[in-house]
């Protein structure tokens, strides 16, 4: 058992960005789909985003996973989400100002009444407050958690017992 034990490890951090950059991606086209049914009744739910998308969220996200491990022992989780919406506005702008030099920022706030340079908007501040809770309590604890035994062979697994090649650490 024991043996069996040592090859059950963490999730990879590539793994994690990935799993960060798909959970991203979809809330973004989520969101969209929302503000447009809120915003125009469309109820076709039209959600939109970019393939940057990806590379943002997963990177974001997996910078949030870092300040949480530092600071879940050191704050409370109202001062951690303020920080994690404070990167965020800071995460957006960077990699909304590199993107507008090459033409290809997938967003405009232009029209929002708080927006700066278009990048940025403190309208979203209660969404990205939120977020950054449901990131952390949700997606970033639960995917620390996960663990993946390379020794196992997925359809064995599937076959004998019904179980993933995944599993859950239970603490």
């Amino acid at each position: 058992m024991s043996s069996k034990m040592a090859a059950i490890e963490p999730l990879t951090v590539l793994s994690r960005w990935y799993l960060y950059a798909i959970h991203g991606y979809f809330c973004e086209v989520m969101f969209t789909a929302a503000w447009e049914f809120v915003v125009n009744f469309n109820w076709k739910f039209p959600g939109v985003t970019s393939v940057w998308a990806l590379f943002i969220y997963g990177t974001s996200i997996l910078i949030i996973e870092r300040m949480y491990l530092q600071l879940k022992d050191r704050c409370h989780i109202l001062i951690r989400c303020l920080i994690y919406t404070l990167w965020t506005y800071t995460w957006e702008f960077l990699t909304g100002f590199i993107l507008l030099q090459f033409n290809a920022c997938p967003w405009d706030y232009t029209d929002f009444d708080y927006d700066f340079m278009g990048l940025i908007t403190l309208e979203y501040c209660l969404p990205w407050f939120c977020a950054s809770f449901i990131v952390e309590q949700l997606v970033i604890r639960n995917t620390l958690r996960l663990r993946f035994d390379e020794k196992t062979d997925p359809a064995a697994a599937v076959e004998t017992t019904g179980t993933a090649n995944g599993y859950i650490k239970n603490d």
